[in-house]
Formats: C-alpha cells, structure tokens, sequence
C-alpha cells in the first residue's frame, strides 16, 4: 500500500466543516480552547511587529524562549533542564514529526495507544514507520503499561498524559516504571503533555522527573490559550538535540517567528490559574448533566474532553455523530477517529464553550435522546 493510502482522515475536521456550514450548532468536537491567551501575548505581538521582529530565528528557537521555557520546568516541577536541550517547534505537529524521523527509521515500530490521538499515527506513516496499537480500557486506565510491550520488538513508545480522548491521568507510579522500562530495554519514551496545566484531579508530574532521557512534548495552543500561533516545543536529550536540528532546518526553517515572541508574555501563573478554574467548570457542569445519559467510567482527570459510552443508543459513533449535529444541532466527535478499540461505542465530547452552551448542548442531546 503506498504511503498516501495509509493515511486516514482527521474525522473531527470533516465534522468541523459540516457543523460551520450549519447555523445555531453547539461545537463540542474541536479541542479548541475558545478564551484568549494571557494579556501579554498581545502586546508582545505587537511588540514584534513594531520592532521588525519577524524574520527567521534560529532553527532550535529564540534562546530567551528556550530559556524562558528551562525556567518553567524549574519553577512547575522543580526539574533543572538546560535551555541548550529545548527545541522550539512548528506547534506540537511538527514536534511529534520532528521525534519521529530522529528516534525510528522506516519499518521500525513505535507503540501508541488505542484509542489515541489520531494523528501520531499518520506521522508514523508518513515516515513508513509502523504504529504498534496497544489496547487500553477502562479497567488499566487508559494508560500503557511496561507489561503491554514485552516482546512487542518496538523503537519507542509514545504516551500521553492528560491523555487525548480520555482525558485520564498517566499514575505516576506506573509513569516511573514506563520510564524505567524505557531505559532498561534501549527504547525511547516520547512523552506528549500538551495538557499539563488543564489537570483538575490526580498529580500532574513530566516524565522528566523520571528520566532525562524522555523526549517531553508541549506547547502554546492549550493551556495557553494559543492554538492559532502554532507554537510548541520538545525536551531532548543532549546527544539528539543536532539531529533535530537538522530536520527542523530542512523541513520548517524555524517555528513562526512572531510567534515566539507572543510566547514570551504567555507565562502568566495569575492568568492561567483561571483559564484552570473556568474548564474545570466546563467539566463539572458538562459531566453532571450527562453522566445518567451516556457511560463514563473514565471521569476525566485532565484535558478538556469527556470519553462517553453510547452503545445503549448506537454501536455506530459516527451516524450518531452525524444524526446528533445534523438532528440535534450538537457537533461532537465520533469515538472511531481515535482508533479502533471498541472506538465504535464511544463519542468525544470537548468542553470548549461557555457553560450557557454546554447546559443547551445537554438540554438538546437529552431531547434527543428522549430522555
């Protein structure tokens, strides 16, 4: 099969597409934060263009905000990282195909999650790599475990915590002993916290903490409120830092320029608190009102998604997707663009709007469910 057959849609943009060309719908599909970034991102953009600020850095990033970045790690989690090993990325996107051309070549295996993030499988193929779905449930936590990969053959495993759909926690017991594994057995642990910050239960720990050798993952569009900047970053390992180097010079130049200098104003502990607080709302008023209506046995922890069982209504989550956007008025993301692990059972819903919308939204589902 060629490459480009392998390659499967991003569901939630087909349904993204169809709902905006809808009038009066509920978007619950995109993992979009709807707030603003924090004050000082705008007035550093502005800042940029005023002083001419928009021509390429260099390919690892600007130093101030690798820098900034190093400070981060010291300040959150009490992890000393030399700014020397932050690399500035294209968004998390192009952090993940970054990782992957440096850490498996073509016909190597890397372990993934299923359900998961849709798209790390795509980066596997477009790179001829091959994804290795372990099956996750209810009853591990959604989470890989070291006794998952055995005898699996794989060149890295690629976690993610505050997982995408789930929204569940990685134990940081069981985060300790994946890193362990990792190092015992030769294999990379690529590490995606994008959500780190939207954490509302459990402990929020980096695979740092555990390993120096983790490629962490991060970045702008979400708990900064910032997904349009396209501005992420990677945590490397001393000796992988010039490979990366060589790939982000090749493929991307440099991540956006104006970019990174909006992300310099984005460590705003104040502001963030409350972007914390508002989605922790989100997540209390969209959980109480369908936790009767659908199965959710997985309560999210982190993230801003409820994983939701509907195979009492529909073992087919894409027409109930689309019945309930085109029936109903409510966009959400049929489970089957996550894997395919009994994906077919589930829908995705994104609390990322306003709690007046997320108690319609309910009000709608539960009138079209009859309930």
């Amino acid at each position: 099969m060629r490459r480009k057959d392998r390659l499967t849609p991003f569901i939630v943009m087909d349904i993204l597409k169809e709902a905006r060309a809808r009038e009066d719908v509920i978007h619950l599909e995109i993992g979009e934060p709807d707030l603003d970034p924090p004050p000082r991102v705008l007035e550093y953009v502005k800042r940029s263009v005023d002083k001419r600020q928009y021509f390429y850095t260099p390919a690892l990033g600007l130093p101030e905000l690798r820098e900034r970045i190093a400070m981060y790690y010291k300040e959150k989690y009490g992890v000393d990282i030399s700014p020397e090993r932050v690399v500035i990325t294209t968004g998390t996107s192009g952090a993940f195909l970054v990782a992957y051309s440096i850490v498996a070549d073509g016909g190597e295996k890397i372990a993934i999650a299923d359900p998961s993030y849709p798209c790390y499988k795509n980066f596997a193929h477009l790179l001829d790599i091959q994804p290795h779905f372990v099956r996750v449930s209810e009853k591990d936590g959604f989470q890989i475990k070291p006794e998952h990969l055995e005898h699996s053959g794989i060149r890295a495993v690629h976690i993610s915590s505050p997982s995408n759909p789930t929204g569940t926690l990685y134990d940081p017991h069981n985060l300790k002993d994946l890193c362990l594994w990792c190092e015992k057995k030769g294999v990379f642990l690529i590490s995606d916290e994008i959500y780190h910050g939207l954490v509302y239960s459990g402990e929020e720990r980096t695979a740092l903490e555990f390993s120096q050798n983790a490629i962490v993952i991060n970045g702008f569009s979400k708990y900064f409120c910032m997904p349009g900047f396209r501005i992420g970053w990677m945590i490397l390992p001393p000796e992988m830092v010039r490979s990366a180097e060589k790939v982000i010079q090749n493929v991307f130049i440099s991540a956006p320029t104006i970019s990174q200098y909006a992300a310099l104003g984005a460590f705003d502990e104040e502001y963030l608190q409350k972007v914390r607080e508002t989605f922790a709302e989100r997540r209390r008023v969209l959980y109480e009102g369908l936790k009767d209506v659908f199965s959710i046995t997985a309560k999210p922890e982190g993230a801003f998604y409820i994983w939701a069982r509907i195979d009492r209504y529909s073992r087919d989550s894409h027409d109930f997707a689309l019945k309930l956007l085109r029936e109903a008025g409510v966009a959400v993301t049929p489970g089957v663009d996550f894997g395919t692990n009994e994906t077919s059972k589930y829908i995705r819903l994104a609390y990322t709007r306003k709690v007046e919308e997320l108690e319609l939204a309910v009000e709608r589902i539960r009138k079209y469910l009859g309930l």
